[in-house]
């Protein structure tokens, strides 16, 4: 049987109770987050006693950041914490309110944000499988087109869907796209990407309406839309018979781990990407610390003063040769 909680004193129980009731009566929220902040604030009241604390005016900052670090260390999930510290500013306001404290020590305190999985990205093969596109319709050609510039330059949906024709230099093997933040990069891109954006770019005119600017337009002649492509793409996916699901992301991403897996250099990649911070490009290719810090030895000259960790890197590399793969 699990212990009944302890009772709490009235100094702490009477303000919740004057809470509840204002949510009640004049906040109208729904009875589902009433109990939540209910359950929440209990939970929390409970903690106090628990430290000895018998009145709400004795919870500080501190407090507050020692909570959230319990229900992370507990496994509370990102939205439950949020629910927890959202109930307890809001009572807190409500005690501001009242005239009970003067300032609100949850206020600048906030939940982790919740993680975003990123997409997984697709096996060399599976890309290859995608781009077994041969057929002849102009459609089809702008499609591979599309996505062999997804993958071979690492887009973005909206940096391709803005490209202009004038942007692409098919003899150098550039393309100037603008990114976040309307900033510009040139792009290099060769082979098959270089290759099928030619094939488009000789069929573009017979769609393409006259004042038309764009590189990648509709059936109806006009700059292709972000939902289209994402359609087409998930489209050529099941007609590939590949088995994940595509998107422009997953492309891009695909083509971030694969270039990094070959080159093992995050700055270029970081440059081809368009990310401002690097810590952006090691979160996007799932790169541990250890790589980074292999990184590092390898790359910076500092790192190798009194030679140790330059022997470190080695080592791992003598570790590759006889097959060894941390």
């Amino acid at each position: 049987m699990s212990e009944l909680p302890t009772p709490l004193p009235n100094s702490l129980q009477q303000p919740l109770e004057r809470f509840y009731e204002y949510l009640r009566s004049e906040k109208g929220l729904s009875l589902h987050t009433q109990r939540n902040y209910k359950q929440q604030l209990e939970t929390m009241a409970q903690h106090l006693v628990q430290l000895g604390l018998t009145q709400w005016q004795q919870v500080d900052a501190a407090w507050v950041r020692q909570l959230a670090s319990k229900g992370m260390r507990d496994g509370m999930k990102a939205s439950s914490l949020a629910t927890r510290l959202s109930s307890l500013r809001s009572f807190f306001d409500f005690l501001i309110l009242r005239g009970d404290l003067t300032a609100n020590p949850a206020k600048g305190v906030s939940a982790p944000r919740k993680k975003r999985p990123l997409p997984k990205n697709l096996d060399v093969d599976e890309v290859g499988q995608l781009l077994e596109v041969n057929e002849d319709d102009p459609l089809a050609v702008r499609d591979r087109a599309m996505m062999e510039l997804m993958y071979g330059a690492g887009l973005r949906l909206a940096e391709l869907v803005s490209i202009d024709a004038r942007h692409v230099s098919l003899g150098s093997g550039e393309i100037r796209v603008v990114g976040k933040g309307d900033k510009e990069r040139k792009v290099p891109f060769s082979g098959l990407a270089q290759e099928w954006v030619g094939k488009w770019l000789k069929l573009r005119g017979a769609l393409a309406n006259a004042d038309e600017k764009a590189l990648f337009v509709s059936k109806l002649g006009v700059r292709i839309s972000h939902r289209n492509v994402q359609k087409r793409m998930a489209e050529w996916g099941q007609k590939q018979s590949v088995a994940s699901h595509i998107s422009p992301h997953k492309l891009r991403h695909s083509f971030a781990t694969h270039m990094l897996e070959s080159s093992n250099n995050l700055r270029a990649v970081q440059e081809l990407l368009g990310h401002e911070n690097i810590s952006t490009t090691q979160i996007y290719t799932h790169l541990d610390f250890q790589h980074l810090a292999d990184v590092y030895d390898q790359a910076h000259p500092r790192a190798r003063k009194d030679g140790s960790r330059k022997r470190g890197a080695a080592s791992n590399a003598q570790d590759n040769q006889k097959g060894g793969d941390s």
